[in-house]
């Protein structure tokens, strides 16, 4: 794929916050880069003239068909280095972050290819975001933990990629069990703006500003 780094960095911005049920205008997209607002215009212009991404009368950003496929393989190849570092080398999910975000732009179509096949063509990234694949149908969003009752016996399904680029929140969520696939249990005892939930790993106070990136379903009893 042509373009700079700077340029990817806008086209998965958006991508990103559509598939988060936001609305992508140019403040938030701003806000997600942590880039300035004259930064964010200039840019979106040069996106426009590549035919990269569209404005409409809203202000609401939209990528065209041809943003759209560059965002993907970024995302689906960005999300495969997450599991091989992970699975494979043994990183935590952190530090592949990291990495994989060095090493995206440099994967060839080749690559990807024997890549996703050596991992099993896994459908998500670890932590529950999808990866990608043509013809896959964009799956409904979860509930964050904070709009569950207390009381609730739920299961974590993925972490939002919004908390992607926060690392040191990354490597608290993973060390205290908070991971795709694990029960949680939504106490009833909680301090205001806190949730205290109990994992596998004991029982812990988590922020409702941190908890909100945490998506689950309600866990089938017997």
């Amino acid at each position: 794929m042509k373009g700079t780094r700077t340029y990817h960095d806008y086209l998965t911005a958006i991508y990103i916050l559509q598939d988060e049920g936001e609305v992508p205008i140019a403040a938030r997209v701003a806000e997600y880069l942590g880039v300035s607002a004259p930064t964010v215009s200039q840019t979106l212009r040069r996106l426009q003239q590549k035919k990269l991404v569209t404005v409409d009368g809203d202000h609401i950003l939209r990528l065209t068909s041809k943003g759209q496929e560059e965002a993907q393989t970024l995302i689906r190849r960005h999300r495969l280095l997450e599991r091989w570092l992970t699975d494979i080398l043994g990183l935590d999910w952190a530090s592949a972050d990291v990495e994989a975000q060095r090493l995206e732009t440099s994967v060839s179509a080749l690559v990807e290819e024997r890549l996703d096949q050596h991992l099993g063509r896994p459908t998500t990234c670890p932590h529950g975001n999808p990866i990608p694949r043509k013809g896959a149908q964009r799956k409904p969003l979860l509930q964050p933990l904070p709009l569950f009752p207390p009381g609730s016996m739920v299961e974590v399904v993925r972490i939002s990629e919004l908390a992607e680029d926060m690392v040191d929140l990354l490597r608290y969520l993973e060390g205290v069990g908070l991971i795709p696939g694990a029960p949680v249990s939504i106490e009833e005892e909680r301090e205001p703006g806190e949730l205290l939930l109990t994992t596998p790993r004991g029982t812990f106070a988590v922020k409702e500003t941190v908890a909100r990136y945490i998506h689950a379903e309600k866990r089938m009893t017997s």
